[in-house]
């Protein structure tokens, strides 16, 4: 391959087909892709989920991760919070002319290893190449499609009084993490992206128990925010404890520095899990035999009043509330 991307490469003649041989097909090669036609023929039966996101993070590559296993897991894990099993995967670039083509196969490869992971397969795609400038370096769409593991689909909209919140780890490594890689900050150290895909820990926790009421991934806007959309469209408030709310001391210490909260950070490989109460320890026990949710917790519960609130239980017994994330924290965070 040539060692920067030219604009004929987008122009879908012999340099085109060149990319797509030597980088992608390469990277995701399977026999639904390698029929090579416009469309992927998929064989899925029953109710599915599916979702799409785009990545636009910068910089490209951090700490526990990149860009391209950004790009599998963040689709990988929506598909997964709707209680369904992600099959397929759909990929889409923008690259800017003068990219450098062994950064692209970087990328590629980490897609390849995190879709393999995942035990997903990328099926169709397409890629688009625009002048220096039009865009910085490159940018991701993928969209995942997969049966439902079961019904009724966890949704933000049944959230029940009595319930139990449980977090799937620890939270604010992503954010930090990125933070740290994009300016340079020395002194955040040890802290690496928990991006990860969590299909297998919803397939255990699915096996575990006969209800689960709410699967959000609290990306974007971190724990805080998330739990204030469940508790809007859900028309409940929930109560967290925050000694019981895990947090690597790496990032504690991090965030205390900089004078941000935690709770506000995204996150990239972990969940809140909302179901009744006497289902919280079986699904505790569940999460802590996967490598993604050894750290999980339960860290609140579901109540009737003030329908729509966030409120946070402090470690000297006083009451905050946790309202949405105003502004923009971090922008490109995935």
């Amino acid at each position: 391959m040539d060692k920067t991307l030219l604009l004929d490469a987008g122009s879908g003649g012999r340099a085109s087909q060149r990319l797509i041989a030597e980088c992608f097909m390469r990277h995701f090669a399977n026999p639904v892709l390698e029929v090579m036609d416009d469309a992927a023929l998929l064989d899925i039966q029953g109710p599915a989920a599916m979702s799409t996101d785009t990545y636009t993070v910068t910089p490209l590559f951090f700490p526990g991760g990149s860009i391209g296993t950004l790009a599998v897991h963040g689709t990988v894990n929506d598909v997964a919070m709707l209680g369904a099993a992600p099959r397929y995967l759909t990929c889409a670039f923008v690259l800017e002319e003068g990219l450098s083509l062994d950064l692209l196969d970087r990328v590629a490869a980490d897609m390849a290893n995190a879709a393999r992971t995942a035990g997903v397969a990328i099926v169709t795609g397409d890629t688009k190449v625009v002048p220096k400038g039009a865009c910085d370096k490159l940018f991701v769409n993928t969209a995942g499609i997969g049966p439902l593991l079961r019904e009724p689909s966890p949704s933000g909209h049944s959230a029940r009084p009595g319930d139990a919140v449980i977090v799937s780890g620890a939270v604010g490594d992503h954010g930090l993490t990125v933070m740290a890689a994009r300016d340079g900050l020395s002194f955040v150290s040890d802290v690496r992206s928990d991006s990860a895909p969590l299909n297998g820990l919803v397939r255990d926790l699915f096996d575990a128990v006969p209800e689960v009421h709410v699967l959000r991934d609290p990306t974007r806007g971190g724990l805080a925010t998330t739990l204030n959309e469940i508790a809007q469209q859900s028309g409940v408030s929930i109560v967290l404890n925050e000694r019981d709310i895990p947090v690597h001391e790496q990032v504690a210490g991090g965030c205390a520095f900089l004078g941000i909260d935690p709770l506000y950070l995204a996150n990239e490989g972990k969940c809140i899990c909302i179901l009744p109460r006497e289902h919280a320890d079986r699904a505790l026990e569940a999460m802590h035999a996967s490598p993604f949710g050894r750290e999980a917790r339960l860290i609140g519960e579901v109540r009737a009043d003030h329908p729509g609130r966030v409120s946070l239980v402090t470690a000297i017994g006083g009451e905050r509330f946790l309202g949405m994330l105003e502004g923009a924290l971090l922008p490109r965070i995935c």
